[in-house]
C-alpha cells in the first residue's frame, strides 16, 4: 500500500472519466460528386472547339484513348460532343430565351456546359433529371455552387418544352420564311440551307430530306487499299458491310468506336474515307485514254486519302503518282498515308508547282472549299464558315483547275472535286474554266456506274439523303 504523499501506482490509479467528444460539425463543403467520364470528355471537347478552334473529330478520340473510355461510355461521349457541336445554333437560340442576359455575357466555359445539358434535354432520350443533375455536377466541381445554381435554373427552364415546341418558338415563321424555319429545325445556318436549296432546286421535301440527313450522325466509311485487301476481306475483319457503290468501300455503324484503332487501319490495309470521296477518285481512273496512262497527279493532296487510293491503283499497273501539297504538315500526312506506294510528294503551291506542263495523263484537283458537303462529319464547321468565305475560295479553285489543265497532256483527263454543293464552288467554277480554256466537258455520270439520282449531268453532285455519302461534287474534263 502506498504511504502518505506517494502517488498511486499506474495500475491502481482510478481511470479518469473521458470527456464526451464534441459534436461533429457538418462540413460546409458538400461531398464532391462522382463525375461521369463520358460527359466530362464531351464537355472538354466542346471547350477545345471553342477555346482553340479545334476539330471535335480530332480532339475527342484522343481524349477517349487517354482516359481509357470505351464501350457505351465512349458512344455516349461521342453522341454528346458531336451532337452538341452540330446543334449549336439551335441550342443557343433556346438558351437565349432561358438566360437572363445576352449569351455573349455568359462565361464561355459555362456556356459549353449549358449547351451540353440543353442538347441532352432536347435531342436525346436521357431523362431530364439525369441530364440536369449530371451537367450541374460538372459545373459545381469546376466552378462552385453559385455558378452551378445558375446552370440548374437555366436548364430547368429548358425542360419546360420539348424540341418541337422550342423550334416553334424560336424559329422563323414557316409560312413566311420556309428556308429559315427549316434551317433552325435542322440546326443549320440559314445561308447554308439556302445554298442547299439552290443546288437542289427545291425548297420543299428534297431540301428537308437533305438537311435532315446532314444533321444525322453518319456511319463510318472505310476504304480497302487496292492490291492489299478487298472490301469483302475488310468487312469480315471489321464486322462492317461492303459499300453499295465503291468496290473498295466498307460501312461501319455510327458509334462503333474510334476507327483508327481497327487493326486493318493500323496495319495500313485500309483507311477512313467517305465513300463519296472514293467514288470521285475512282471516276478519274475510269475514263478511257488514248496513249500513255502511267503518270498521274494529285494537285491538292493533303491530308492524303485520295492520294493513297490513286497511288495504290496506278502502282498496280506500274505507273507513278505525284502528290502536291502546299502546307508542310499536311505534306507530311500525305507522305505517311502513301508510304510504300509509288508516290512522290512535292511541298509546293499547286498553282505554281514547277512541274512540267503537259506531262500528266490524269490529274485530280480536290480543291480547298467551304466543306459544306461534309458538315455531318465536321460537326462544328457549319457554325465557323461564313458566306464571305466563298469568294476567296472560288478564286483559288479557278486558279487550281486552270493549273491542272495546263499540267495535263493533250487528251489527258482532269477531275475537279469539291466537298460542297454550293453552286459558286461547283458548276460556276467548271463553266468559267471551260469557257476560258476550251476543255471538253465529259458526262461524268457515266463514271459513277449503278448510282441512282445523278440528275441531268454532265456533272455529278452526290447527297447524303440520296447516296449515303458526303455531298461531293465531281466534274471530268478532257484537255484539248
Amino acid at each position: 500500500m502506498n504511504g502518505p504523499g506517494q502517488h498511486p501506482s499506474r495500475s491502481s490509479r482510478p481511470s479518469r472519466p473521458r470527456r464526451p467528444a464534441p459534436p461533429r460539425r457538418r462540413s460546409t463543403t458538400a461531398t464532391p460528386p462522382v463525375l461521369d467520364p463520358a460527359r466530362q470528355a464531351a464537355l472538354d471537347t466542346l471547350r477545345a472547339v471553342r477555346d482553340r478552334d479545334a476539330y471535335a473529330n480530332l480532339v475527342l478520340p484522343g481524349l477517349l484513348r487517354e482516359r481509357r473510355i470505351t464501350g457505351r461510355d465512349a458512344a455516349l461521349a461521342t453522341e454528346l460532343a458531336y451532337g452538341a457541336s452540330r446543334a449549336q445554333g439551335l441550342l443557343d437560340a433556346v438558351l437565349a430565351v432561358c438566360v437572363d442576359r445576352p449569351l455573349s455575357e455568359v462565361d464561355g466555359a459555362v456556356l459549353d456546359a449549358l449547351r451540353l445539358g440543353c442538347y441532352q434535354l432536347l435531342r436525346t432520350r436521357i431523362p431530364a433529371h439525369a441530364a440536369v443533375a449530371s451537367t450541374v455536377d460538372l459545373v459545381r466541381a469546376e466552378r462552385g455552387s453559385g455558378i452551378a445554381g445558375f446552370v440548374n435554373a437555366v436548364l430547368r427552364r429548358v425542360t419546360e418544352h420539348d424540341e418541337a415546341a422550342w423550334v416553334a418558338q424560336v424559329a422563323p415563321d414557316e409560312a413566311t420564311d420556309p428556308i429559315g424555319h427549316l434551317a433552325m429545325s435542322t440546326a443549320h445556318p440559314r445561308w447554308v440551307a439556302q445554298a442547299f436549296a439552290e443546288a437542289l432546286g427545291s425548297r420543299g421535301e428534297a431540301l428537308r430530306a437533305a438537311l435532315e440527313a446532314d444533321d444525322a450522325r453518319p456511319s463510318v466509311h472505310l476504304v480497302a487499299r487496292p492490291g492489299e485487301c478487298t472490301a469483302e476481306e475488310l468487312a469480315a475483319m471489321t464486322g462492317g458491310d461492303p459499300a453499295p457503290y465503291s468496290p473498295y468501300g466498307v460501312h461501319l455503324e455510327a458509334g462503333a468506336g474510334d476507327p483508327g484503332d481497327l487493326d486493318p487501319v493500323r496495319e495500313r490495309l485500309a483507311a477512313v474515307q467517305d465513300e463519296g470521296s472514293q467514288l470521285c477518285a475512282l471516276a478519274l481512273t475510269r475514263v478511257p485514254l488514248e496513249g500513255p496512262d502511267e503518270r498521274w497527279l494529285d494537285l491538292c493532296a493533303g491530308p492524303g486519302g485520295k492520294a493513297a487510293l490513286l497511288g495504290a491503283l496506278v502502282g498496280l499497273s506500274g505507273g507513278t503518282l505525284d502528290a502536291v501539297e502546299k502546307t508542310p504538315h499536311r505534306a507530311d500526312l500525305v507522305s505517311k498515308s502513301t508510304k510504300g506506294l509509288p508516290v512522290t510528294v512535292h511541298t509546293v503551291d499547286g498553282r505554281e508547282s514547277g512541274l512540267a506542263e503537259g506531262s500528266y495523263d490524269r490529274v485530280l484537283v480536290d480543291a480547298p472549299c467551304t466543306g459544306l458537303g461534309a458538315l455531318r462529319r465536321r460537326p462544328e464547321a457549319r457554325w465557323r464558315r461564313q458566306p464571305s468565305d466563298v469568294a476567296g475560295l472560288t478564286r483559288l479553285q479557278r486558279e487550281l483547275l486552270t493549273s491542272a489543265l495546263n499540267l495535263a497532256r493533250p487528251g489527258g483527263i482532269v477531275a475537279y472535286v469539291v466537298c460542297s454543293p454550293h453552286l459558286s464552288e461547283t458548276v460556276g467554277i467548271v463553266a468559267d474554266v471551260v469557257r476560258r480554256t476550251g476543255a471538253e466537258r465529259l458526262d461524268t455520270r457515266e463514271y459513277f456506274p449503278e448510282m441512282p439520282d445523278l440528275g441531268d449531268g454532265p456533272n455529278v453532285q452526290l447527297w447524303p439523303h440520296l447516296h449515303g455519302t458526303d455531298a461531293m461534287f465531281c466534274a471530268l474534263l478532257r484537255k484539248p
